[in-house]
Order: structure tokens, then sequence, then C-alpha cells
């Protein structure tokens, strides 16, 4: 436990300063999805769009996540609530100058989130190369469990379990392999 309240700390508190410390910002999923939406890229921008991931924020609005808020003591909606964003929102806790102009929060878990603010390897020739691309702010989750548990944990208040391998193949989105 005392290790992933580490790593969440690190994620959560840590991280926005490095990547603004690079100067990277957040472009939002409709810039990425300008090519990671056709087949030939793994049709990303669709799966995206049919997760729960996708729809992250919309579920903070409703009156069963206010609720929840209410029962956990916090005084304000779901949707203003810190400790509900932090896992359903990209970008809430970040200046404004770290997001750009096309970002949207109400896209909530998105692209960035788990790939990093992507105005540094946006451009197709940076993408092409992912050694470059990593360089310019990607990130790659070798360990995607360890990644996915920053959020889902017990710390949810809706938390039932996590099957990594189950909810992984909803959501996965690799590029076809081409022969």
């Amino acid at each position: 436990m005392k290790q992933l309240t580490y790593l969440l700390f690190s994620f959560l508190f840590i991280s926005p300063y490095l990547f603004s410390q690079n100067n990277f910002t957040y472009i939002g999923a409709d810039q990425c999805g300008m090519c990671h939406k056709t087949e030939k890229q793994g049709s990303q921008l669709s799966i995206w769009k049919n997760s729960n991931h996708s729809k992250a924020y919309e579920t903070l609005k409703t009156d069963k996540a206010d609720q929840i808020a209410k029962e956990k003591g916090f005084s304000t909606p779901a949707v203003e609530t810190q400790e509900c964003l932090k896992c359903h929102v990209t970008g809430y806790n970040l200046d404004k100058s770290m997001l750009g102009n096309k970002f949207k929060i109400e896209d909530g878990v998105q692209c960035e989130t788990c790939h990093g603010p992507g105005s540094g390897y946006k451009d197709m020739k940076v993408m092409k190369d992912r050694a470059l691309a990593i360089k310019n702010g990607l990130i790659v989750h070798e360990e995607k469990e360890k990644f996915c548990i920053t959020c889902h944990n017990a710390e949810s208040p809706t938390y039932t379990g996590f099957e990594f391998e189950e909810y992984w193949s909803k959501i996965k989105h690799d590029i076809p392999k081409t022969n």
C-alpha cells in the first residue's frame, strides 16, 4: 500500500511539474484522433470514444456521483471534487498554459492521460520514430497494469476489483502489424 501511495503521489503531483519543465502541452483527444482514427492506425480514436474512459468526466455530473461524494464527506459536487477529478479527468489541476486551445477537460480520461502531453510528439515525422517521440514526451508504459492501478484501486468508492487482462482487452489499441 505504501508503494501505491508513493506511485500515486508521484504521478499526480510530480509528473505535471516535469511536463511543464519540458514545455510540453496537452493538445486533446481530437487532435490525437486526427491521425489515430483510421483502421491502419488501429481505429484508436473510436476505441477510446466507445470506452468508459471517454465518459469518465460525465459520470461525475450524475446524482449518483454527487451522493458518493457527499457520503465520503465532501461538500462540493463530484465534478468539482479533486479526489474525484484526479482519476476522472486529464488536466483539471494544471496551469491553463499547459492546455492547448483545443484541449477539452470534458473528454475525461483521454489519450494524454496515459501517453503524456502531445505537443512535442504529435507531428507525423516524430511519431514515426519511437525514440524521438519518447524524447519529445510520449509515454509508453511497459508495465501497463501498474499504471492503471493508480486509479483502479480500493481508494475509489466504487471499486469492486480490477481484472487487468479483462479490462485491457476492452481498451487495447495497438497499431496493427503490417506484413
